[in-house]
């Protein structure tokens, strides 16, 4: 943990509220430049809120969590391809989980909600929020990403990926 995201965290701890998710350093450059309105116009109220206002879908409540095809799984918001099905695991949380993301999918920031710092990551190429990543995962990485479902979309191996939108 860095310096400054420990005393961070230390003064929202005594200021009695937590900082916002922004208050780490992210580690990404945004690819798309869409407005909120842009977003929200092509996304569900469900996708938009996880993916632009950060909040979490309902465990047990997505489809892919019982997501067994061969295939991709992609943002929801730009398609950018973030996960393999082969990375998927059960990793009985509620959401669907992954121990690695494909190369140069996501970006990490941290986040100061829970007053706890976790590791958010986001989608590397719009930004949009897909879950937090913790190090309790499955080998060889020990890595969970834990995903909110309505953040993603699974394309079968035998369908053509998206082309990317943005």
């Amino acid at each position: 943990m860095k310096r400054r995201d420990m005393l961070g965290g230390l003064l929202a701890l005594a200021l009695g509220r937590a900082l916002p998710a922004s208050a780490g350093q992210g580690d990404a450059t945004m690819r798309v430049n869409k407005s909120r309105q842009e977003w929200a116009a092509l996304l569900s109220d469900a996708a938009y809120a996880v993916l632009f206002k950060e909040a979490t879908e309902r465990p047990g409540s997505s489809p892919l969590n019982d997501e067994k095809r061969k295939g991709t799984y992609v943002c929801a918001a730009c398609f950018q391809p973030l996960f393999s099905s082969e990375a998927k695991y059960e990793s009985g949380t509620g959401w669907p989980s992954f121990f690695r993301p494909l190369p140069d999918a996501v970006g990490t920031k941290t986040d100061w909600k829970l007053i706890v710092p976790r590791t958010e990551y986001h989608c590397d190429r719009c930004g949009g929020h897909q879950g937090h990543v913790f190090d309790d995962g499955p080998p060889p990485t020990g890595k969970r990403y834990c995903n909110n479902g309505v953040a993603l979309r699974f394309v079968p191996d035998d369908e053509e990926l998206p082309a990317l939108r943005g």
